[in-house]
């Protein structure tokens, strides 16, 4: 009797190990069979897209500027009709933007990389973070990126594109490695801050437009040839040990050093911004960057739903995306971005990214 019911339990034991086996393997299988749909669809969305892809190159640091970096992603894929590779500064992204990112490739058909350049030993060092992300944008251009690169485009990431990127990137530049969007003139409230019309930038730019860092596209062939980035590191190195110099480094940089590393300045309807543009030209926009009010400093968020009728549906569409990727609710994905972060410049705030920063940097 005792050997009987010994037996019995072995054998219920074994159909129960056995059941869960074929059910492990069933999700197994299920899994695989998921991904492979899915690299399916990645396959079928980039064939649909033809001819010379358009690199994108952008950087963001803190959930509300990776929240602004989906949005400008899903606004580039849906009026861009080539094939898209974006390039990210691995540095400051934080693990959640990591996890996401390869679902959202395979979901919606583009190409991205994470990269990152060790910070010369001999090149004076910024100390603040986000000035070390803008330096990103503009010291490394020529070591940053594979030599078979023949042009990227940078877009910040609060921006929305309306356009399709391939006629920015296939313009001529005139021989230029920069091109750049000057700062509109036409919203006259503005005119006071207007730094770069007056006293020092005045006379240094001797009639040469300001402009804006938010869009650009480096011919990176001509930028190597003409050893733009070297001289871009030579000014920087003169002018960086000053504290009173290049506030907005990734930004003066460029326009200071524009009579050595020459800038084309792209037509005005490549970058509206409220701020300095004015509503009268909002229309013909090809991009609307969400630069900051010096005068309202409204949050970014709240100008974006003011200013942008389609960022409303571009987030939603990030929010629920990424809530289904992390298993968790949308409202949650909401939730982690407190009021209080809403400030303009993305401030880096990754401890658990800190040691990808601090190996890189």
């Amino acid at each position: 009797m005792l050997m009987m019911t010994t037996m019995s339990r072995k054998r219920r034991d074994n159909k129960g190990w056995n059941t869960n086996l074929l059910k492990w393997a069933s999700s197994f299988i299920s899994g695989d069979a998921s991904l492979k749909k899915k690299a399916e669809k990645n396959t079928d969305l980039k064939d649909a897209r033809q001819g010379e892809t358009i690199n994108i190159f952008s950087v963001a640091s803190g959930h509300l500027y990776e929240r602004f970096l989906k949005i400008m992603i899903l606004s580039v894929l849906k009026k861009t009709e080539r094939p898209v590779k974006f390039w990210f500064i691995k540095n400051y992204l934080s693990p959640q933007f990591k996890d996401v990112i390869p679902h959202m490739a395979l979901e919606y058909g583009f190409e991205y990389e994470l990269i990152t350049y060790k910070w010369p030993t001999w090149l004076h060092k910024q100390k603040e973070k986000q000035r070390i992300i803008w330096a990103y944008k503009i010291l490394f251009l020529d070591v940053i990126f594979p030599l078979s690169l023949r042009k990227v485009i940078f877009v910040d990431a609060d921006q929305i594109v309306r356009t399709d990127m391939g006629e920015l990137y296939d313009m001529d530049l005139k021989g230029r490695p920069l091109a750049y969007t000057p700062f509109c003139d036409n919203n006259k409230e503005m005119d006071g801050y207007r730094f770069w019309k007056q006293g020092f930038w005045k006379d240094h730019l001797r009639g040469r437009p300001y402009h804006i860092s938010a869009l650009y596209v480096v011919d990176l062939a001509k930028f190597r040839q003409t050893a733009a980035g070297d001289n871009l590191r030579v000014v920087y190195e003169t002018l960086s040990k000053d504290p009173n110099s290049l506030s907005n480094l990734d930004q003066d940089l460029p326009n200071y050093a524009q009579h050595t590393v020459p800038i084309f300045s792209l037509p005005q309807e490549w970058l509206w911004c409220e701020s300095w543009c004015g509503n009268a030209t909002k229309a013909q926009a090809k991009t609307i960057d969400l630069c900051n009010n010096p005068m309202t400093k409204e949050p970014k968020l709240q100008g974006a739903k003011r200013i942008v009728p389609e960022w409303v549906d571009f987030d939603a569409e990030a929010r629920h995306f990424t809530a289904r990727i992390l298993g968790e609710n949308v409202e949650e994905i909401a939730e982690a971005i407190p009021p209080s972060s809403e400030s303009d410049a993305p401030k880096p705030d990754h401890d658990d990214s800190s040691q990808d920063a601090k190996d890189e940097l």
